[in-house]
C-alpha cells in the first residue's frame, strides 16, 4: 500500500506525497540555518549543488526509463533527498563528491528499484555510506564551529574551496578543521584520558559539542512541528532516542569516568536528525505499530553499540540502513491481528 501511494505519479495521492515533502523541508529550514551558522555558506552551497545534481540524476533516468519527468520532479522527494544529504556531509565536501553522492542515491539506491516506494533503503544515507568508506578523509574533513575558531570563510571563499579546493592564501586546513565532538570524544578515551578530564576541553557544551548542540536542537524543533503537523508518528524518534537515552544512561552509571552522560549522545551528531527526518522514512522504515517501536529501537541501540565500540564515531546512517534490512521482516511478525480473525486454539 505505502509504495501504491508514494509512486502514483496523478491525482490526489500525489498530492499527499507533495505536501508531505513540503512539510518535511519546512521542518528542515531551522536545522539548516543553525548548521549555516555555526559552519559557514558551505552547508547553503552543498543543498543547491545537492538539490541540481539530483534532479538532473532523476530526470536522465525517468527520460531513459520514458517515464514523465515533471510529475515525479514534482512530488519533491529528490529534494528531500539532496538536503538530507547536505546535512549530512562536511559543508566543504568537493563539489564532485556531491554529485557522485547524488548520482549513487537516485540512480542506483532509488530509481533502479522501481523508484519513490519501492527502494529498499534511505536513499541519502546510502550516498553518505558509500561516500564514507569509498573517500574517509573527505567525509571527516569537518570545520570548526564558529564558537571555536577565529577563521571564517566567506561565502565566495567557501565557494572557490568546492569548487576548486582552493584555500584562502592566508589560511591552512588546521586552522580551519576540527574533529566532531563524537570524533574527539573517541580519541581522547582511547588515549585513557577520564571524562572528568574531558568535560574541560573546548568543544564540550553544555549538553553536546558546542555548536552541535544547536543544530541538534533546531533539528528536534523540526521534528516537534512533523509531529504536531502529523507528517510523522511518535513511535520511531521515541523508540530510537529512548533506548538510545536508556544504554547511554546505564553505562554513564555504571562507568561515569569512561562514558560521556546520556544527553551528549542526543545532542552530538545526527541522532535528532536521524531520529526525526531519516527513521521515519515512510517508504525504508516499519509500517506496523508495534514495528515502529522495535525498528526505532533497534536504531538506537545500533547507534550506541557502534559509537562506543564500532569503528565510526556516529553511526546513524550504517543504523538506519540496517534496520532498513530488517523492517520487512519486522513488518511481518508484528501484523496486528484483524478482528473476528485471531488464531484458533
Amino acid at each position: 500500500m505505502t509504495a501504491a501511494i508514494l509512486s502514483s505519479p496523478h491525482g490526489p495521492r500525489a498530492n499527499r506525497v507533495d505536501q508531505v515533502m513540503l512539510q518535511v523541508l519546512l521542518a528542515l529550514i531551522p536545522g539548516v540555518l543553525v548548521m549555516t551558522w555555526f559552519f559557514g555558506w558551505g552547508l547553503l552551497i552543498n543543498c543547491v549543488l545537492a538539490i541540481l545534481f539530483a534532479t538532473a540524476a532523476e530526470a536522465l533516468v525517468l527520460r531513459l526509463r520514458r517515464r514523465p519527468v515533471l510529475p515525479t520532479l514534482g512530488d519533491y522527494s529528490a529534494v528531500v533527498t539532496a538536503v538530507l544529504f547536505a546535512c549530512a556531509i562536511p559543508p566543504t565536501l568537493p563539489w564532485w563528491l556531491t554529485l557522485l553522492g547524488m548520482v549513487f542515491a537516485i540512480m542506483l539506491v532509488k530509481q533502479l528499484y522501481g523508484g519513490l516506494g519501492y527502494n529498499p533503503f534511505n536513499p541519502a544515507m546510502a550516498a553518505y555510506v558509500f561516500l564514507l568508506i569509498a573517500y574517509p578523509v573527505e567525509m571527516t574533513n569537518w570545520l570548526a564551529p564558529h564558537l571555536l575558531t577565529q577563521h571564517h570563510l566567506s561565502l565566495t571563499e567557501s565557494w572557490r574551496l568546492i569548487l576548486f579546493g582552493a584555500l584562502p592564501p592566508d589560511l591552512s586546513w588546521d586552522a580551519l578543521s576540527a574533529a566532531t565532538p563524537l570524533e574527539a570524544l573517541r580519541g581522547q578515551l582511547r588515549e585513557h584520558q577520564v571524562m572528568d578530564a574531558i568535560r574541560g576541553a573546548s568543544w564540550w557544551g553544555s549538553l553536546g559539542g558546542r555548536g552541535w548542540e544547536w543544530v541538534s536542537s533546531a533539528f528536534l524543533a523540526g521534528g516537534l512541528y512533523l509531529l504536531w503537523r502529523r507528517v510523522i508518528t511518535w513511535r520511531i524518534p521515541v523508540a530510537m532516542l529512548g533506548s538510545l537515552l536508556m544504554l547511554a544512561g546505564l553505562f554513564w552509571l555504571i562507568d561515569p569516568q569512561h562514558h560521556p552522560n546520556p544527553a551528549f549522545h542526543l545532542w552530538s551528531g545526527a541522532a535528532m536528525l536521524g531520529a526525526f527526518f531519516i527513521a521515519t522514512d515512510p517508504v525504508t522504515a516499519s509500517t506496523t505499530p508495534r514495528g515502529q517501536l522495535i525498528f526505532g529501537a533497534m536504531i538506537g541501540v545500533l547507534v550506541f553499540v557502534i559509537r562506543t565500540w564500532g569503528g565510526y564515531p556516529d553511526a546513524v546512517a550504517f543504523s538506519v540502513l540496517l534496520l532498513n534490512i530488517a523492517a520487512p521482516t519486522i513488518d511481518h511478525y508484528t501484523q496486528p491481528s484483524v478482528f473476528g480473525h485471531g488464531r484458533k486454539s
